[in-house]
């Protein structure tokens, strides 16, 4: 098990912080893809990702010679959003693509798997307003939201489950918390399966769609 000491250095390094950041799409990528999304040679990225994966961040699965990563849980990237929340302001980006990247990441994006950026804060705060999530001492979902999670989401948290059903996780372009665990594990693939958001190329972007326009509004009255 390692120590807090030794969990905070594998992120002083600016390949893997890189590394992490690009995993929280949720995704499972390739060496090679954090290779060149890195700016850094294969057998940099092979070096570092073994640190990530020997450190309990990471988690890696092997198909004939590639080799695949991906965050080792809700927990890692938790970890690894809060981290980005409390860094200094991103630097301004350096080309058109990164602006553009930037702002739509800005706007709607996943975080692991679950929905953040604006439109993630939106949905939460919304959800609190309509009685679905309370937050008087820390976040817990009511009855309500029980019902609405497994009647209109269809849902439900299986018995004996460890994933927390809410979880606040501090958004890093709005500084507001979004809802994560099972809940905001649940509306995002919901979003996902019904097309209510499309992912944006290879990021973490996504776009919401008229659907996905209608479906918030309905049932929660959030205006996209």
């Amino acid at each position: 098990m390692p120590t807090l000491a030794e969990t905070a250095g594998l992120f002083a390094d600016r390949t893997r912080a890189a590394f992490c950041q690009a995993l929280l799409d949720g995704r499972a990528w390739s060496a090679g893809e954090l290779a060149r999304h890195a700016g850094v040679r294969p057998s940099t990225a092979s070096e570092q990702l073994s640190r990530l994966v020997a450190g309990g961040v990471l988690t890696e699965e092997r198909q004939g010679r590639h080799r695949y990563v991906r965050l080792a849980g809700p927990e890692a990237a938790a970890l690894v959003e809060a981290l980005t929340s409390y860094a200094p302001d991103t630097p301004r980006p350096r080309s058109l693509r990164a602006s553009v990247q930037l702002g739509a990441e800005a706007r709607a994006r996943t975080c692991y798997d679950h929905l953040a950026g604006r439109l993630g804060v939106a949905l939460a705060d919304a959800m609190i307003a309509r009685g679905l999530v309370a937050d008087e001492s820390g976040l817990t979902v009511t009855p309500a939201g029980r019902a609405w999670l497994a009647g209109l989401l269809g849902r439900e948290q299986p018995p004996g489950a460890r994933r927390p059903l809410v979880r606040s996780c501090l958004d890093w372009t709005e500084r507001r918390p979004h809802l994560a665990g099972a809940l905001g594990a649940a509306l995002c693939a919901t979003a996902l399966e019904r097309r209510w958001v499309r992912r944006v190329g290879s990021g973490r972007a996504v776009r919401v769609t008229p659907e996905g326009t209608g479906a918030f509004r309905e049932l929660l009255g959030v205006e996209v």
